[in-house]
């Protein structure tokens, strides 16, 4: 749409902001500038000078430009009324088609923008050939964020998993729990059943003979009341009587009863019931539960282990969806303890039975537990029908083993730096790594598809 306005931009813009005049005032040399910027540009000289021909001027509050003010707020609402009615296309200072694009200024421009003072001597390219270089550059930088994004949803769809499986493990160990317990509470209830049985059952037996000592004494009181007021009766009588009878009162004084002795043994055997009653009855409930030297952390499993309730023995099987912890091996099958050794001797027995695949060691805490990195370990495995040993510190040798052990037991001197293992059944020594161990280790173990090991009890 062609404009009503023969002037272009340039003759209404103020010389000191190269923007459209706003609230213009004039000079006594016909120079116009916006107010504001007329006095920002005094305020920095001491002479109140013309910004263009530095002519003094001698009035501090020059008058206003009411037409200068009125052509431009006519230009400014003609290009308002043309940018409503125009396309985004248009320039919003010019009205102008933007076919344009200052790479100075990163923004569309109009020719009349390019020949404005505010461009001069930038680079200007054509929309099109600028669209093309920049949409190139934003799709280089948009990969990056592309792959961030990835990362995130992948990391959140981890936490979805890691949040909904602590739901789960807390349900799985509560249950556990309280089925343990339920065993403790129901020998602790028999337990106390039994022993106030037994209590019961002394009361009914010293009860008893109490109650027949009474008795007994009840009977022998009678006697000897019946012959104290026989004698009395006697000893009433007239004199020729009592002598007449005085060889049967004397028969009669003479009662031949022993005299009733304690009963030794009489009361309950308290001390016998009470005395250490929680040490004893702790004593009797090491036959119902097990120890074992170490458990398995179900955090550290590999995704194809299932461990058993109690933690103490694993098989290999399919592959379970489980949360991608940082502790979790993913590329090792392997699953490692719950408490590792910095100090002290420890040692622990592995049942691995007949199973032809198996690992028995020991990892250090830095032990890259994701990826094939690794670190330091030292173990005894398996394989193909061989015994081995294996570390980091070097060691790779083949053992040879007479009589396939059923049992590995690990000895671990942390201190004196020693890994040892043995067939306990046989006492035959197997392997012993020699180390001087810095790092916390701990216990681990990894079976074949199908197998299954079991850390064993110990005799609490």
């Amino acid at each position: 749409m062609a404009s009503k306005f023969c002037l272009s931009e340039n003759d209404i813009s103020c010389p000191v902001c190269c923007d459209i005049f706003k609230d213009p005032v004039l000079l006594s040399c016909s120079h116009s500038f916006c107010k504001a910027c007329l006095q920002d540009w005094w305020r920095e000289k001491r002479i109140k000078e013309c910004p263009v021909c530095k002519e003094i001027s001698w009035t501090n509050d020059p008058p206003r430009n009411l037409v200068l003010k009125n052509l431009c707020e006519a230009f400014t609402q003609e290009r308002h009324q043309r940018m409503s009615t125009g396309s985004e296309d248009l320039c919003s200072l010019h009205a102008e088609k933007l076919k344009l694009f200052c790479l100075e200024c990163q923004q569309p421009v109009c020719l009349v923008c390019r020949d404005s003072k505010k461009h001069t001597g930038h680079r200007i390219r054509p929309v099109d050939e600028a669209a093309l270089d920049h949409k190139e550059e934003v799709q280089k930088s948009l990969k990056p964020l592309q792959d961030k994004l990835e990362v995130f949803n992948k990391t959140k769809t981890n936490y979805d998993q890691t949040a909904e499986h602590i739901t789960f493990q807390t349900r799985h160990t509560e249950t556990q729990m309280k089925k343990q317990f339920k065993k403790l509470h129901q020998f602790l209830h028999d337990e106390e059943e039994a022993r106030i049985t037994e209590l019961r059952e002394e009361e009914q037996q010293k009860s008893q003979i109490m109650k027949e000592k009474i008795e007994g004494l009840n009977r022998d009181i009678l006697t000897i009341s019946h012959t104290i007021r026989a004698i009395e009766e006697e000893l009433r009588a007239e004199h020729i009587s009592f002598l007449q009878n005085y060889k049967t009162t004397m028969e009669r004084v003479q009662l031949t009863l022993q005299d009733p002795q304690p009963v030794s043994g009489a009361l309950i055997d308290v001390a016998k019931h009470l005395g250490n009653l929680a040490f004893r009855v702790w004593e009797k409930m090491k036959d119902i539960v097990s120890y074992t030297p170490v458990v398995l952390d179900p955090n550290t499993a590999s995704p194809e282990y299932i461990l058993s309730d109690d933690l103490t023995s694993v098989r290999r099987g399919g592959e379970q969806k489980l949360p991608d912890n940082p502790e979790r091996f993913d590329y090792w099958p392997n699953v490692q303890v719950s408490e590792g050794f910095n100090s002290g001797s420890h040692s622990w027995d592995i049942e691995v039975g007949d199973n032809t695949e198996w690992v028995v060691g020991v990892l250090a805490e830095s032990f890259q537990r994701k990826g094939d990195t690794g670190g330091p370990f030292w173990r005894v495995m398996l394989r193909d029908g061989k015994y081995r040993a294996l570390s980091t510190s070097g060691s790779d040798t083949d053992l040879s083993v007479k009589q396939k052990a059923p049992r590995i037991r690990v000895q671990l001197d942390w201190k004196e730096g020693k890994l040892s293992f043995c067939d306990p059944d046989t006492n035959t020594h197997i392997h012993t790594f020699t180390h001087r161990f810095t790092d916390t280790l701990f216990p681990y173990i990894g079976t074949g598809y199908g197998s299954t090991l079991k850390i064993l009890p110990r005799s609490v």
